[in-house]
């Protein structure tokens, strides 16, 4: 039986102030450019302010990328373009600066912090400060087993819930969240179809390395079969994270509520960073107003889950690699909106028009 109480994260977890964002609202309709023109900007610019309850917004100085890493036992099956067992290897290229997350990371000037909550490596292969939170080495076969015990599932919700509460007490304004899985994208539209009540075909996409036509099949039907066992558990959030989640997908899921309870903006990066999100949502339905959808990765599992928490994406540029990149790539949209928020100067006060003229002498 877990001792961690979900129900206490709706209580926690309050909406952005809607008065401070009427204020922000007021504030454009006074700027010198007409509202409206400049798009979807000026919608992003009034969240911020009322995530910070500032007006006018203050200036994303602060973010970090954080990723979470796990490797998958579902993988095996061969429904990943990747080897099963592999992710450690994307994490030390992420490290070592030769992923795409790490390039855009360097252009943007913003750190990356990595995360092995369930690598299928030797954890003396990566540095102390990124294996420290491993819960268990790689999550279970969903389609057979449970991803994790109950007590290795609250583990690693406890590890991100905590790992939101040091980037919230360093500064941190804004965080990009991603992942680092092999077989990842499998257990996310297991959650994602048992959570929207629908068959596996639906969610079922085709991952970052553009699977062929028999691997997709296999990862249908892993799915499908992985979704039997989530279905009698669906009332249960943290078991149904241990059932067909991973150790890596539960982080995330703490990550961001504790980011809500914190009054952390979230930029959520791909298909399973939003099956986390939607597992989050059914815990507190507050909890996605603290978040703002990256891109659209093309992964129809992603689309199902952002539909149900009315999140639009930004960008829809295809990014389909993952590891925070199409996340990191709508960073400077949310900075401009931020800047032009605070940074346009308002109309000149109007005359009048009620002033007296003066008398006219007879």
């Amino acid at each position: 039986m877990s001792s961690l109480n979900l129900d206490d994260f709706s209580d926690l977890i309050e909406r952005p102030d809607g008065g401070v964002r009427r204020d922000a609202e007021a504030r454009r309709e006074r700027q010198i450019v007409p509202p409206g023109s400049l798009g979807r900007l000026d919608d992003l610019g009034e969240w911020l302010s009322a995530a910070q309850s500032a007006v006018p917004v203050r200036p994303i100085e602060q973010p970090r990328v954080v990723l979470f890493a796990g490797d998958h036992g579902i993988a095996e099956l061969g429904v990943s373009a990747r080897p099963a067992g592999s992710a450690g290897e994307l994490v030390r290229e992420v490290l070592e600066g030769g992923r795409p997350v790490s390039v855009l990371a360097r252009r943007l000037g913003v750190p990356v912090r990595v995360v092995d909550l369930a690598l299928d490596c030797d954890p003396e292969s990566l540095p102390g400060e990124v294996v420290r939170h491993r819960v268990r080495r790689g999550s279970g076969r969903i389609d057979v087993e449970d991803a994790l015990t109950l007590e290795e599932a609250e583990a690693a919700f406890r590890a991100g819930a905590a790992m939101a509460d040091e980037e919230a007490d360093s500064g941190t304004d804004l965080v990009v969240l991603g992942d680092v899985s092999v077989g990842g994208t499998t257990a996310a539209g297991v959650l994602v179809a048992a959570l929207c009540g629908t068959d596996a075909s639906v969610v079922t996409g085709r991952g970052g390395l553009a699977i062929d036509d028999l691997a997709w099949m296999r990862k249908c039907a892993a799915i499908r079969d992985a979704l039997r066992r989530a279905r009698p558990v669906l009332g249960d959030q943290l078991q149904l994270l241990a059932t067909v989640g991973g150790a890596d997908l539960a982080a995330i899921t703490g990550f961001l509520l504790q980011s809500a309870v914190r009054k952390l903006p979230v930029v959520l990066d791909g298909v399973v960073v939003a099956a986390c999100a939607l597992v989050g949502q059914r815990i507190a339905f507050r909890a996605p107003d603290w978040w703002l959808a990256a891109h659209d990765s093309g992964e129809p599992g992603q689309a199902k889950a952002l539909d149900r928490m009315a999140l639009e994406p930004l960008l829809e540029h295809g990014v389909t690699v993952g590891e925070g990149a199409g996340g990191l790539l709508a960073l400077p949209l949310v900075q401009a909106a931020a800047a032009l928020a605070a940074e346009l100067p308002e109309k000149p006060a109007a005359v009048e028009e009620d002033a007296e003229e003066p008398e006219k002498e007879e």
